[in-house]
């Protein structure tokens, strides 16, 4: 396999609900694996997603996990997801999931550098810019 970077995304309790959003809206498949699954018990993190991947087949990967209540959370400083490219349609259609439910920031539309662009924060508190190359609105 090839190298690759993509975003791993920590949540509170909502990782599940989250990856299975993201699915919704790039579809692919989605593997989920539980804290109980390995040796997590029956304790409060048992069905609490300890690792999850999402394969679609546009290419894109995305991984996330529950983050224990002991460790430190602090959603939505550190990353922002970025889709870009020249198909419009398609890249429209990831906006129009992503930004329901969720905050828009910049309103997804034609800038000064020739591109359409928006940015919106998703109902689950990720930030995601997509860019559409070229695009007329």
């Amino acid at each position: 396999m090839a190298s690759r970077l993509n975003p791993y995304i920590s949540f509170r309790d909502t990782a599940r609900q989250a990856m299975e959003f993201y699915q919704s809206v790039f579809g692919g498949e989605l593997a989920v694996n539980t804290f109980g699954e390995f040796g997590g018990g029956e304790g409060p993190l048992a069905n609490l997603i300890m690792h999850s991947q999402l394969e679609t087949d546009a290419g894109f990967t995305i991984m996330g996990a529950d983050t224990p209540e002991e460790m430190p959370y602090d959603p939505g400083n550190n990353i922002t997801v970025s889709l870009s490219g020249d198909d419009a349609e398609l890249l429209r259609g990831y906006w129009a999931k992503l930004s329901q439910g969720g905050t828009v920031t910049v309103p997804l539309e034609k800038q000064m550098w020739g591109d359409e662009f928006g940015q919106c924060t998703d109902k689950f508190g990720v930030p995601w810019m997509v860019n559409i190359s070229g695009a007329a609105s």
